[in-house]
């Protein structure tokens, strides 16, 4: 599994932002940026900054759904690539909230 520092790397790339874009989307310096992706130890409100700025969220799984929820990332990347862009607050604006549209559904414990 990669690292976090390099998830967010290939987050960046894969939106296909280059490091110098990533300040004026977080509002860091551009020095700070280039640090935390190389070798950094961020903050936790750095981090949610980046998430966001990343269009990404951050979450804690328990590491006895872990293997679950990459198979889900895993096999929804791999069947619709289309999925890959549409952001978790597009779907809801969209009411694609059907069991067959979710498959995170109940996965976590949380039954809403």
């Amino acid at each position: 599994m990669r690292s976090l520092l390099q998830q967010i790397k290939a987050r960046r790339q894969a939106l296909g932002l280059k490091q110098n874009d990533m300040p004026l989307r977080i509002g860091v310096s551009r020095q700070q940026y280039q640090r935390l992706e190389a070798k950094g130890n961020p903050r936790l409100d750095t981090l949610e900054l980046i998430a966001k700025g990343l269009n990404s969220e951050i979450i804690l799984i328990p590491n006895e759904k872990l293997t679950a929820v990459l198979d889900i990332l895993n096999s929804d990347a791999e069947t619709h690539p289309e999925r890959t862009s549409v952001t978790r607050d597009e779907s809801v604006q969209e009411g694609k909230r059907a069991i067959s549209d979710d498959p995170w559904q109940g996965l976590l414990g949380d039954e809403s």
